[in-house]
């Protein structure tokens, strides 16, 4: 039980940290983008920054908002395609099930597996009724399955 809740620890870690990755650059462009306009400075003025007053700096703040948001996406988009046990990226995607063969093959999806045989993904191809979500599969140890012994061959 204590495995499981530190495969699970890790899991939500390593994306914890790479949203915190992306926060740093995006405060570091941010930081970068109010270095190049410093605030104006009138006589008798609040000074209200660049902001909605520069068509420049507004556009280029607009700009960094979509860069950070994109940089936020592709940390979760990442951390969806990691094996659950190891966080390595799940590889060697494989179709499964058929559209025109449905009722034997099943819906289309994508499966994908972790190289070192800790579990599969599986991806709808097409989602019909609302969101559906992965599905991860967990095999255990590959390696039990390969080196079992058999029971009639324990005894003698």
């Amino acid at each position: 039980m204590f495995a499981s809740v530190k495969q699970h620890l890790r899991y939500w870690g390593f994306l914890l940290l790479k949203l915190a990755g992306a926060w740093v650059v995006a405060e570091l462009a941010l930081g970068l983008l109010n270095l190049c306009f410093p605030p104006l400075h009138r006589p008798f003025h609040l000074n209200m920054g660049r902001f909605s007053y520069d068509l420049g700096y507004t556009t280029l703040a607009g700009v960094w908002f979509l860069f950070s948001y994109g940089l936020a996406y592709l940390a979760v988009w990442d951390q969806k395609y990691r094996c659950r046990t190891c966080l390595r990226r799940l590889c060697m995607p494989v179709e499964t099930g058929s559209w025109s063969h449905m009722l034997r093959l099943g819906r289309p999806q994508m499966e994908y597996i972790c190289p070192y045989g800790h579990g599969k993904l599986n991806v709808e191809e097409v989602q019909i009724s609302g969101a559906a979500l992965p599905e991860w599969t967990e095999h255990g140890d590959m390696w039990d399955e390969l080196f079992a012994v058999k029971k009639d061959e324990g005894r003698r």
